[in-house]
C-alpha cells in the first residue's frame, strides 16, 4: 500500500472512531449526575430535618397566648353538665371548666351518668363563679377554684409586686392565721408552664391551717407579668431567678425560713433555686406535685405520644442545648438539660422533699419521680396516686393530698 493510501486509511479509522460513542465517558457522566442528585437530596433532607427539629424545639419554649379548648360542653342543666367523653372529662374528681378565654368558669364534680352510645359523660355542676356556661368548646382545668384567695377561699390577702430584673412580678401574699407557732415559716408556691396563680389556690387551705404565710408568685412571661426579652420559656433554667427574688422578699419581710411548693415546670424551677441560689440555706423543705425532674424524659415521652420519630426528637433536644442552634429556636441562651436532670443529680439533693405524682400522668411521666425516690430514700417522701391526669392529684383526692402535705411539713 502506498504512503498516500495508508494516510487515507488512517483518516477513515479516525473518523469512524470519532463517530462511535465513548461509553466510558457516558458512564462517568451518569455516575457524576447520580452523585450530584444524591448529594442534593441529602442536603434537602438534612435541611428539612433540621427545620423540623427547630420547630419541635421551638414549641417546647413557646409561650402560648391562650389555652386551646380541650373539652366540649354538649348540654348544661340546672345542676349537671353533659360533656363529650374524653380521658380528661371522664377522670374522677373535681375540676374547673372554662370558656370564652376565661370569662366563664364553672366547678364540676363527680360523674353521675355515662352514655357510651352518644359518647358523653354527665357530671355534677357544683357552682358557677363567672359567666354562664353554654354548649360549645371549653377548657378542662385543674384550677377548681377561681379568682383570688378571698373570692375563692375567703382568705385575706394582698397583691404585691416582687422586684425582679424584668420588673415587678405580681404575687398574692396570704398572711398566716396567727394561731400556730409556724408563722415564721413562709410557703412560696410556683405554678407550672402555661399556668396561672389560680393553679396554686388548691394548696392554700392546708398551708393556712398550718399557720404559714403563703406567697403565690408569678414569673416572667406569665399573663400580667413582665416578659423576658425573647418572650420564651427556658424550662426553669432561668425562671428560677424570679422565685429567688420571691424568697428574698420573704426573708426581708421577716420569714425565718421558707418551704417551696412547685407544680410541673414550677418544680423544675424550685430545684434549680435550691441548687444555685444563696438563699437555699433558708429553705427548709420542698413539696413538688407532678414535677419535671428530667426534661429529656418529658420531651421524648411527648414526642412518642405525637408519633414524632425518636431521631428527630433527639435533634430537637440538641437544638435547645447548643449555643448556635438555640438562637434558631428563639432563645438567647441554651438550655442545660443536664443541669435540669435531677435523676442524674440525685446525690446533690440536700433537702427533705415530698413528691406527689400520679401513675397516670400523661404529660410528665411518673418514672423520674420514682427513680429519684429510690435513689434518695433518706430525703424523699414519695406519694404516688392513681387516676389523676397531669397536676390533678389534688383534684382526684383533695383530702389525701392535703393530708400528705400536712404530715410531711409537721414532721420536719
Amino acid at each position: 500500500m502506498s504512503r498516500r493510501a495508508r494516510r487515507r486509511e488512517t483518516r477513515r479509522r479516525e473518523t469512524r472512531a470519532a463517530a462511535r460513542p465513548d461509553t466510558r465517558s457516558g458512564t462517568r457522566s451518569a455516575l457524576l449526575r447520580g452523585v450530584l442528585a444524591g448529594a442534593s437530596a441529602a442536603v434537602v433532607g438534612a435541611v428539612a430535618t433540621s427545620s423540623a427539629a427547630a420547630h419541635l424545639a421551638r414549641r417546647a419554649v413557646t409561650v402560648e397566648p391562650s389555652r386551646p379548648d380541650d373539652a366540649t360542653i354538649v348540654e348544661v342543666g340546672e345542676d349537671v353538665v353533659v360533656l363529650r367523653a374524653t380521658p380528661e372529662t371522664s377522670a374522677p374528681g373535681r375540676y374547673g371548666l372554662e370558656q370564652d378565654r376565661g370569662t366563664v368558669h364553672a366547678r364540676v364534680g363527680e360523674i353521675v351518668d355515662r352514655d357510651d352510645e352518644a359518647g358523653t359523660v354527665t357530671r355534677r355542676l357544683l357552682g358557677v363563679d363567672r359567666g354562664i356556661p353554654h354548649p360549645g368548646g371549653a377548657w378542662w382545668s385543674q384550677s377548681y377554684h377561681h379568682g383570688d384567695p378571698m373570692t375563692a377561699l375567703g382568705l385575706p390577702f394582698r397583691t404585691i409586686g416582687i422586684p425582679t430584673e424584668f420588673g415587678p412580678m405580681p404575687a398574692w401574699l396570704v398572711p398566716a392565721s396567727g394561731h400556730v407557732p409556724s408563722a415564721g415559716t413562709w410557703a412560696i408556691l410556683v405554678h407550672g408552664r402555661g399556668g396561672t396563680r389560680e393553679e396554686c389556690l388548691r394548696a392554700l387551705p392546708v398551708l393556712h391551717r398550718l399557720g404559714m404565710t403563703s406567697l403565690v408568685v408569678s414569673y416572667r412571661n406569665d399573663p400580667g407579668a413582665p416578659p423576658s426579652p425573647r418572650g420564651r420559656y427556658l424550662l426553669g433554667d432561668a425562671e428560677w431567678a424570679d422565685v429567688e427574688d420571691a424568697v428574698i422578699h420573704a426573708l426581708r419581710s421577716g420569714a425565718r425560713d421558707v418551704v417551696l411548693l412547685g407544680w410541673s415546670m414550677g418544680g423544675a424551677m424550685v430545684l434549680q433555686l435550691v441548687a444555685r441560689s444563696w438563699t437555699a440555706d433558708r429553705v427548709s423543705a420542698v413539696v413538688l406535685d407532678a414535677p419535671v425532674l428530667d426534661w429529656r424524659h418529658v420531651l421524648d415521652h411527648n414526642a412518642r405520644a405525637q408519633r414524632i420519630p425518636a431521631p428527630l426528637a433527639r435533634l430537637a433536644r440538641r437544638f435547645l442545648g447548643h449555643p448556635l442552634t438555640s438562637r434558631i429556636v428563639g432563645i438567647d441562651d441554651p438550655v442545660s438539660l443536664d443541669r435540669l436532670d435531677w435523676v442524674a443529680r440525685a446525690s446533690e439533693l440536700r433537702l427533705p422533699l415530698l413528691l406527689i405524682h400520679s401513675e397516670d400522668d400523661e404529660t410528665v411521666p411518673v418514672g423520674p419521680s420514682r427513680m429519684l425516690a429510690e435513689a434518695r430514700p433518706d430525703l424523699v417522701t414519695f406519694v404516688p396516686s392513681r387516676g389523676a391526669r397531669h397536676t390533678k392529684e389534688w383534684n382526684v383526692d383533695p383530702d389525701g393530698w392535703e393530708t400528705a402535705v400536712a404530715r410531711f411539713l409537721l414532721g420536719l
